[in-house]
């Protein structure tokens, strides 16, 4: 499951939110990710850095979202901690045929395993999109090429039939 949050009000604490919610629900927050954009976490990247840990230590994993999109600096990103860089779709869709897009996803799959992180491929919607991704050894992967967003009762169906 992922929370996904757009910014942090000034006045609004995120982490006691967090934290009453998951008391007052008894949610498993091991069981939580909660994603992130890049450009977010670049918007203010000490702040960031400081109430992602605090989430961390909660148990709670962490996804950078549209990775490679937010002009993130490295010293950043092996700062933060994440559990999961999303690559952002603008770079899947035409990964399979343009070879700049194919470099930043083959850098970006290189610089995830580097850092023992998981990595997803976001916004496939081709087989040729889907093999190119596997073939740089991306087994994570989602897209339309799979499915378009569900209500709950069709996702169901849609399990059933496929496992």
């Amino acid at each position: 499951m992922a929370l996904k949050f757009c910014c942090l009000i000034r006045g609004f604490n995120f982490i006691a939110y967090l934290e009453a919610t998951i008391q007052e629900t008894g949610f498993d927050q091991k069981r939580l990710e909660l994603e992130i954009t890049e450009s977010q976490i670049m918007k203010n990247p000490q702040s960031a850095i400081a109430t992602l840990n605090s989430v961390h230590n909660m148990g709670i994993k962490i996804s950078v979202d549209d990775f490679g999109t937010g002009y993130s600096s490295l010293s950043y990103l092996k700062r933060l901690p994440i559990d999961t860089l999303k690559i952002d779709r603008s770079f899947v869709k035409d990964a399979d045929h343009d070879e700049e897009d194919a470099a930043i996803v083959g850098v970006i799959i290189a610089l995830a395993k580097s850092l023992n992180l998981n990595f997803i491929a976001e916004g496939v919607e081709t087989q040729e999109q889907l093999d190119f991704l596997l073939s740089q050894g991306c087994y994570n992967i989602q897209g339309f090429f799979f499915s378009k967003p569900l209500p709950v009762d069709a996702f169901r169906e849609f399990l059933k039939e496929r496992v």
